[in-house]
């Protein structure tokens, strides 16, 4: 009989070649962060979709933006709901300083001290081989 102790841990892993969201990790595999963005009127779509719900436009357009974002929110996770992440772990909201109406989620481990409006920068995780945005607090050295 296989007990839980004898299956692999393997951590959930998105799919990366959707055709809404696929641009996403594209870009994430080079190392940028990009959002979905209109043709038609210029706003950022996030969910990205393939439908502006703004325009009406037809877009599959995503663009390139800076790694840069400021702490919205976050949360510190104390139950453990699956064993490829360890607690306590803290899952955060960033907003997106060159996309501004676009909020993305990342985690950090353990409890570290943060503040709303904290400046965050993205740093890519590997995972299952996937490029995964995170974000971390913005160090004095990241500002050089």
């Amino acid at each position: 009989m296989i007990g839980a102790e004898d299956v692999a841990v393997r951590p959930v892993v998105p799919v990366v070649d959707d055709v809404d969201t696929g641009g996403f990790f594209e870009a994430a595999a080079r190392g940028e962060l990009a959002v979905r963005h209109c043709g038609g009127c210029g706003t950022d779509l996030h969910l990205p979709r393939e439908c502006c719900p703004h325009c009406g436009e037809l877009s599959r357009t995503w663009r390139t933006v800076e790694p840069r974002a400021t702490l919205y929110s976050w949360t510190v996770v104390e139950h453990q709901v699956h064993p490829a992440h360890p607690t306590p772990y803290t899952v955060v909201l960033v907003e997106l300083d060159d996309a501004p109406t676009v909020r993305l989620l990342g985690h950090l481990p353990g409890r570290p001290p943060l503040t709303v409006g904290q400046p965050m920068v993205v740093e890519f995780e590997d995972v299952e081989g996937v490029r995964l945005p995170q974000w971390r607090p913005e160090e004095e050295s990241d500002r050089a």
